[in-house]
């Protein structure tokens, strides 16, 4: 890893593309009959999600 580089600060630059893995494995779970699974998937997908956006209004100055 190039310096200053941690897992949170990449997974911050490819977020999308990580709820985007999250969710395609949902859809697949979901169609295989996997429904618990799949929630399972989409509970880390709306935790990340949410955290996000949390992180994005404390930066903006912005409160709830």
């Amino acid at each position: 890893m190039a310096d200053g580089e941690t897992v949170a600060s990449i997974a911050q630059l490819y977020l999308g593309n990580i709820l985007y893995a999250i969710e395609l494995a949902a859809m697949s779970l979901d169609q295989q009959g996997k429904v618990d699974d799949a929630g399972y998937y989409r509970g880390i997908g709306r935790k990340l999600a949410e955290a996000h956006g949390r992180e994005k209004k404390e930066s903006d100055g912005r409160t709830v």
